[in-house]
């Protein structure tokens, strides 16, 4: 009995520890984005936000990516979604990125929310902690370009509700190719 409480102690402190420390992933990626040029003042402009802490990303032809994230309605955690991307074209590496996209109203947030959304048609570049990327997508056309993550910059506006900046993480993918980019969405 004694050995099984221990056990179930060592669990729950274990349980906790990691729970806290995917916490401050999420406390982390939002302090980055805030203190990222243009991003920082969608979070007081927004309805809600998806954040994705790490997208992992890696190619050589046919690339694929996928990264975990969370949604925000005015600040508060409403449920859990993922992305997964698929491209094809000239593309040889492997990067780890932030992204966060923000939803300018009701609207945008519940197409997000509404089961399986997707962006689509991006050309992207980037190397090491630095990068520049051009999208054409079903949000609309976009550019941006960010440092890593002590030092991003980001620039970008509202199209069709909705808002996506990305800093590098690290990694070196050079890409030109085509991609599709799904996420899909879970209530808590």
């Amino acid at each position: 009995m004694k050995k099984q409480l221990i056990s179930l102690g060592a669990a729950l402190l274990l349980a906790l520890s990691l729970n806290t420390a995917w916490a401050d992933e999420y406390s982390d990626a939002i302090k980055v984005f805030k203190n990222a040029g243009q991003s920082g003042g969608f979070f007081s402009n927004s309805y809600g936000y998806a954040l994705f802490p790490t997208i992992g990303k890696g190619g050589f032809g046919i690339g694929g990516a996928y990264g975990e994230g969370r949604v925000f309605k005015k600040g508060t955690y409403i449920g859990d979604t993922s992305t997964t991307q698929l491209s094809f074209g000239f593309q040889m590496g492997g990067q780890a990125f932030s992204q966060i996209i923000f939803f300018q109203d009701s609207r945008a947030l519940k197409e997000f929310t509404s089961g399986n959304f997707e962006f689509s048609a991006q050309a992207s570049a980037v190397a090491i902690t630095a990068g520049a990327q051009a999208a054409a997508s079903t949000t609309g056309s976009s550019t941006g370009t960010s440092g890593g993550q002590n030092d991003a910059n980001t620039k970008g506006k509202y199209t069709k509700g909705m808002a996506t900046f990305t800093v590098a993480k690290g990694g070196l993918m050079y890409e030109a190719a085509i991609a599709g980019q799904k996420f899909t969405y879970k209530t808590k």
